[in-house]
């Protein structure tokens, strides 16, 4: 896919600079999102075993990548998509009480994401996971929690520009709640990218609600598996769906920039039923999911944090390969070096 650089384009910070401001933005975003959220560090697989149901299926049809370990008699391991459902179950593993979490640095490959200015194979976030209490499960916490997040995002955006002057905040002072019903509402001659995109140009931040369930015109907003965001409980609206994603405006590549998909996990209930009408209802049979269905996990919320996407969008970056080293098209290296932009 060819990669279009904005016209006059030209980084604010030099390479060295850079390098300094992922790490000032990673240090403080990670540990006002702990505080934030009381989430405690713990360390993460890199791989699962195959046919545990443990490794995410994100939309559904992503393929792993997949190795065998020769002294384990050649047993396939997958490097792991994202750990949502790792999270759950180490919350359980280990004791973790209601109103306290964990987060993790997630490194995963996703040979199958289109490679372009904001996507890569390689996926690098923070990955976290709150046990819920009594009564939590809602939109109305929902969106709290929601808020939350916002908040470290401002706080983080103003520390690069106390650093950095040249970048200034353009983050509103709140972000704004829309249902995917009420975007297609909206805009229903427009694709849901386009309708991300209209609205993030509109309010500047975002949280689009619902993902993965069939809209009122039979299309679905986003994929989303079935076996970890609730995307069918009715909420409090009478619209389905307990999950989002964070959606901002990006003022350097003037589109809408995805920073976090994040929601409310499935409960028995709505595992069974989003897996008869995925027709998966075969994972009912894997470790991951009978140790649910035995009510073996507590009931959380969670998401991922895209750490190059929120280094590229606070650092005014074009491109995500300016923050994160990985694999991109000859043309693309090409293209960006013409314009004097170096991709990691």
């Amino acid at each position: 896919m060819t990669v279009i650089l904005p016209k006059n384009y030209k980084p604010i910070l030099s390479l060295k600079q850079t390098e300094q401001a992922i790490k000032l933005v990673k240090d403080f975003f990670e540990r006002n999102l702990s505080a934030e959220l009381q989430l405690s560090r713990v360390t993460s697989p890199l791989f699962v075993p195959r046919g545990s149901g443990i490794n995410d299926d994100l939309n559904g049809i992503e393929r792993p990548v997949r190795f065998p370990v020769k002294n384990l008699g050649d047993m396939e391991m997958e490097v792991v998509q994202s750990l949502a459902k790792w999270k759950r179950m180490a919350l359980a593993d280990y004791g973790y009480k209601a109103g306290t979490g964990l987060y993790t640095d997630m490194n995963a490959l996703r040979p199958d994401d289109d490679i372009d200015a904001i996507h890569s194979i390689y996926v690098d976030q923070w990955d976290w996971e709150l046990v819920m209490k009594d009564g939590q499960r809602n939109r109305a916490f929902l969106k709290k929690v929601v808020e939350k997040i916002y908040e470290v995002l401002k706080r983080t955006e103003f520390v690069v520009s106390e650093h950095y002057e040249a970048i200034e905040p353009v983050l509103p002072e709140h972000i704004t709640f829309i249902h995917s019903e009420e975007a297609l509402s909206r805009y229903p001659k427009l694709s849901p990218q386009e309708r991300e995109r209209e609205l993030a140009r509109e309010y500047g931040a975002i949280f689009i609600m619902g993902i993965g369930g069939k809209l009122s015109d039979g299309t679905i907003h986003g994929g989303r598996a079935p076996d970890y965001d609730d995307w069918t409980t009715i909420g409090e609206d009478g619209k389905a769906g307990l999950n989002g994603d964070i959606i901002v405006w990006d003022p350097v590549r003037q589109d809408s920039l995805e920073l976090s998909s994040m929601g409310i996990r499935v409960d028995s209930e709505s595992l069974q039923r989003q897996l008869k009408l995925t027709n998966t209802e075969e994972r009912a049979e894997l470790y991951w999911h009978k140790r649910l269905l035995a009510g073996e996990f507590p009931q959380t919320i969670g998401g991922g944090i895209g750490q190059s996407r929120l280094c590229m969008f606070f650092l005014r970056k074009a491109h995500i390969g300016e923050v994160q080293a990985s694999v991109w098209p000859q043309e693309t290296i090409d293209l960006c070096k013409k314009q004097g932009v170096h991709l990691m």
